[in-house]
């Protein structure tokens, strides 16, 4: 019987291969990689709705999931403000100014709400808030402009969004790079979801929550 010695391009192959198959076992990092899991109770999560309505009229926490609507004609959340209509809830307890910080939670938002805020980042220099992820037409945007992602609607999907203050903000989508913005500067940050009303809004607008989770990496 002869042998033969495999060639040079067949170990080449298979070590390109093999390398092929580490890759794809190990996958993408996870956004949370290096990251810590912060306490929460339910006095983090502080709702801001319709100050004329009782909570119940526009939120929900059942089987854990939240959620939360409002409608384009409802009043404010505080009698004085000009702001538009909401049902937010807003994280508090973990405020913060420095150092890198990440919200995590699952969002569904149904078919037919459009120009809405689902979630932001609250402080800025020279405006309100450092990002929104709106909702337009099915597509998740940086605020009404890139799209972050497509064909939303009626599904549930990880959001994943890292902060690192004075520098850049990301956004994950299922586990998956999707944007990255410039810091918008300011001194006082806090993570907000739910629905808040803007431009081109529908008359009604939803989105539910689960899993909502908040990181530091300091």
């Amino acid at each position: 019987m002869i042998s033969r010695k495999p060639s040079l391009r067949f170990l080449s192959t298979t070590l390109v291969l093999f390398a092929v198959f580490v890759t794809l076992c190990k996958g993408d990092p996870d956004p949370i990689d290096g990251f810590t899991a912060v306490p929460l109770n339910e006095d983090n999560f502080v709702l801001q709705k319709p100050y004329d309505v009782n909570p119940s009229d526009r939120y929900s926490f059942e089987n854990g999931i939240r959620k939360l609507w409002v409608y384009s004609n409802d009043n404010p959340f505080k009698q004085d403000s000009d702001t538009k209509p909401r049902t937010e809830m807003r994280m508090t307890g973990y405020d913060y100014s420095d150092g890198v910080w990440q919200f995590e939670g699952y969002a569904y938002v149904p078919s037919g709400t459009t120009g809405v805020s689902i979630m932001q980042i609250f402080g800025a220099d020279n405006q309100a808030t450092s990002i929104m992820l709106r909702v337009y037409d099915g597509q998740l945007k940086y605020y009404n402009t890139d799209v972050i992602e497509d064909n939303i609607y009626d599904r549930w999907f990880r959001v994943n969004v890292i902060h690192t203050v004075g520098e850049s903000i990301i956004v994950f989508i299922d586990g998956t790079q999707k944007y990255v913005a410039d810091d918008k500067g300011g001194s006082d940050h806090y993570f907000k979801f739910g629905v808040y009303t803007q431009e081109g809004s529908s008359d009604y607008m939803e989105s539910r929550w689960k899993d909502v989770q908040i990181y530091n990496n300091s």
